[in-house]
């Protein structure tokens, strides 16, 4: 297996790289086209680690992820909270003023609208940020600009025009650290989160039920989403996070109660919780 390199969805300068650089700053990132080609590369042992977001607080959940999870045979081994910070990055020379379009992925460009319209620029979408980036630094026009992440402007040698365009200032993505071998995290030792995947059986109020073991033990659901594999509705599945270690015994009854009304539970990862992420108390 190749050792402290983790894989990422995206070309250098990518947010998601960024991501992996600020957790993990001793580590080489391997640029994937794809997110598929980062749970592969984590299979194959390409890569000791992969990076996937999961959710953005702008955009909502990232659903591709949702449809590759079920089938991988990868852990979630950890957290990463992301900010998400848009600059206006353009070549040496260009100004303000010389910028007429700007190019970014459909997301950051959204993100940053309102303050954009005050530039009174013309946008173009582009599949990723970075990309965005390096063309305008291979264009060497000052009439063009790209919004990025300030490793990209480093990376392609880029000037930042303005910091910060985002309209929010709670821009942020979490990302989950994938590996081949599943964590044990100690709950002695910080907060534990444990995240499934499950089908319910097709019986009335299964959910409900299913779910009912949580609360009557104090078990703090943290996240919960319902997709449905094949358009079939037959086979909805549910992917839930809560606090809690396995094995603690709260958790244990909880489990119990959810796979009694259940055709299948799959424990996907059990990890610390970032130190962003809010918690009950």
């Amino acid at each position: 297996m190749a050792k402290n390199i983790i894989a990422f969805m995206g070309v250098a300068g990518a947010n998601a790289d960024l991501a992996c650089r600020q957790a993990f700053p001793y580590m080489e990132t391997l640029p994937c086209a794809s997110f598929d080609d980062v749970f592969v590369a984590v299979e194959k042992g390409k890569a000791e680690l992969g990076i996937i977001p999961i959710e953005n607080s702008q955009a909502g959940r990232v659903a591709e992820i949702h449809n590759i999870l079920p089938h991988a045979k990868l852990h979630i081994v950890g957290e990463v909270f992301q900010r998400i910070e848009h600059h206006l990055v353009a070549v040496k020379g260009a100004t303000l003023d010389t910028v007429k379009t700007v190019y970014s992925h459909p997301q950051a460009l959204m993100q940053c609208s309102q303050n954009l319209k005050k530039l009174g620029v013309k946008t173009e979408t582009y599949s990723n940020t970075a990309t965005a980036a390096k063309d305008v630094a291979e264009w060497k026009d000052p009439n063009k600009a790209a919004v990025a992440s300030s490793l990209a402007a480093e990376l392609y040698g880029l000037k930042i025009l303005k910091k910060n365009i985002e309209d929010s200032d709670s821009n942020t993505t979490v990302f989950v650290t994938i590996s081949r071998e599943p964590a044990d995290p100690d709950p002695k030792k910080g907060a534990v989160l444990t995240t499934l995947l499950f089908a319910i059986r097709n019986i009335p109020a299964a959910l409900y039920k299913a779910l009912g073991g949580f609360a009557t033990n104090g078990v703090n659901l943290q996240k919960i989403e319902s997709y449905i594999p094949g358009g079939n509705s037959q086979s909805a599945q549910f992917f839930i996070t809560f606090e809690g270690h396995p094995s603690q015994k709260p958790v244990q009854l909880a489990l119990e109660e959810l796979g009694f009304f259940c055709k299948s539970v799959r424990v996907i990862g059990v990890y610390h919780a970032a130190k962003e992420r809010k918690l009950s108390k």
